[in-house]
């Protein structure tokens, strides 16, 4: 469990109340990782939604000779969207590239208190969702500079 007291702090979780708090840090844990981890590669199922606290991760993806790097992640910033979006397979891999600190939501737990509150399930959804847009971006800007290279 973490402190509620510490989502508080990232805009990811900006508008949820206390209770709210409260249920998303009893399915948390911090964990440490050191630069080079992959969190997971793509097309892996997964089970772990992540919130940064120290530490930068990148999203890549895997080609034949090369990963390719389409979102450079820092503290406060959350990956691992897929892991609340059914199928729950990654769309693409994340690896730290510095030594990291991140909290790490458990899934099924995640699901368990959203089906038990739709309106709570609903706003986290909402903010999966932008972060779903902001990977979007990042991948059209990066097709768009390999395309003009």
């Amino acid at each position: 469990m973490v402190s509620p007291e510490l989502l508080r702090r990232y805009p990811f979780f900006a508008g949820l109340d206390t209770d709210q708090l409260v249920t998303l840090a009893k399915v948390a844990d911090e964990v440490e990782v050191e630069a080079g981890h992959y969190f997971f590669h793509e097309g892996e199922k997964l089970d772990t939604f992540y919130l940064i606290l120290e530490g930068m991760v990148a999203i890549v993806v895997e080609l034949p000779d090369r990963e390719s790097i389409i979102s450079t992640l820092g503290p406060g910033e959350t990956f691992a969207w897929s892991t609340v979006v059914p199928p729950y397979t990654a769309t693409a891999g994340a690896k730290a590239l510095t030594p990291c600190r991140v909290v790490a939501f458990e899934r099924r737990a995640l699901w368990k208190e959203f089906e038990s509150d739709w309106r709570f399930g609903y706003l986290m959804m909402q903010r999966v969702a932008q972060v779903v847009r902001d990977r979007l971006h990042d991948t059209r800007i990066q097709s768009l500079a390999y395309v003009t290279a």
